[in-house]
């Protein structure tokens, strides 16, 4: 199936279902949907990073800290935090992701609800060809150091910031 047609609920701006469309049609009109965003980070530590293919619909050859995608119509956030952890890490056997928080994202041209949760994957990866173009686990120094060098996927960035705030000092 051609992931443009992948049926997403619609929700408004209290993350309640207000209806369903097509995943492009969600996109083209700016309509909110449900989005999951996983930190998945190694036995180490290190954070999964990895540049978008160019064929991506959304923020395509952006850099993403984050795995993660679209909460399917009729999908909890937990379901579909580990379906995409389990497809772009391409690790089978991968533990529950932790629920960190819930934010409302939104820049004008989209919006979408986000759940943002935690994982460790201790099981080697080998990303989806079609999903990611390049991977790396890195160092929180060196993700720092990235951060005005590489171009970020702006709704990744948000939810980094808002987790890296909400950790104790």
């Amino acid at each position: 199936m051609n992931p443009s047609d992948e049926i997403l609920d619609i929700v408004d701006e209290n993350d309640v279902v207000v209806g369903q469309a097509p995943r492009g049609e969600a996109t083209a009109r700016g309509l909110r949907h449900r989005c999951v965003f996983i930190e998945a980070r190694d036995a180490e530590g290190r954070l999964f990073v990895h540049r978008r293919t160019d064929t991506k619909l959304v923020f395509p050859s952006h850099y993403d800290m984050f795995v993660g995608g679209v909460v399917g119509a009729g999908e909890s956030y937990d379901e579909a935090a580990l379906r995409e952890a389990e497809e772009e890490l391409g690790a089978t056997g991968l533990p529950r992701p932790e629920p960190l928080f819930r934010f409302l994202y939104a820049d004008g041209a989209h919006t979408w609800w986000s759940a943002v949760y935690r994982v460790r994957c201790e099981l080697p990866v080998s990303p989806q060809v079609e999903e990611v173009a390049w991977h790396a686990f890195l160092d929180e120094a060196e993700v720092e150091r990235r951060l005005g060098e590489w171009p970020w996927v702006p709704d990744g960035l948000e939810a980094y910031r808002r987790l890296r705030e909400s950790r104790p000092a």
